[in-house]
């Protein structure tokens, strides 16, 4: 017979309130991290406490052995709660995306050679992002420089994000690209030159 005091859907509650106190407890205060749950699923009829409950969130941070100790502590939370209320519970944890890490000099030069083709009015810093990006892993074996291209309309009063239902391109962003990628190239090759 099942334990009837057992309630998975109280114990995952717990657990988001819970795992939200690795991020504000334990994380280096230096260190930008988010951990957010944006799917919680309670399958079957409203008025029956379900036997499973399933959760997923998103953890993210600019430092890697930070990342390496907060995972094995939302494991063994996961883990010890649910054992400390009479269940069972189930831990994936898949590692994501490692933090960007754009090299010093690249990045300057990346930097002065956009300003030397696009202008420095199209030129801009943009602040730190908390956004997953597949592009930081080639950061973690070479110099990497990684950078944005605006690709708005510049006659319109609105240009939706990307991942957004209204997202639209403007295509000449792909003219503009090539052209900023060649440059690159060119800036890339003499700067070695003098080196």
């Amino acid at each position: 017979m099942p334990n009837t005091l057992v309630d998975p859907v109280l114990i995952a509650s717990h657990l988001v309130v819970s795992l939200q106190q690795i991020v504000s407890r334990k994380a280096p205060s230096h260190v930008p991290t988010v951990l957010s749950f944006g799917k919680f699923d309670a399958p079957g009829a409203t008025n029956v406490i379900p036997e499973k409950v399933f959760l997923e969130g998103t953890f993210r941070t600019m430092d890697e052995k930070w990342r390496t100790r907060a995972l094995k502590e939302i494991e063994s939370l996961v883990h010890g709660m649910a054992e400390s209320m009479g269940a069972k519970a189930e831990c994936t944890i898949v590692r994501g995306y490692p933090v960007l890490i754009n090299d010093i000099h690249l990045t300057d030069l990346l930097v002065n050679t956009s300003v030397q083709y696009l202008g420095q009015n199209n030129v801009n810093d943009l602040e730190l992002r908390m956004t997953g990006e597949d592009f930081a892993r080639y950061s973690q074996f070479m110099p990497a420089g990684f950078y944005r291209l605006g690709t708005g309309f510049p006659n319109r009063n609105i240009n939706f994000p990307v991942h957004h239902s209204s997202f639209e391109v403007n295509e000449t962003a792909l003219k503009t690209g090539m052209g900023l990628m060649a440059f690159f190239a060119v800036g890339i090759l003499t700067a070695d030159k003098k080196t």
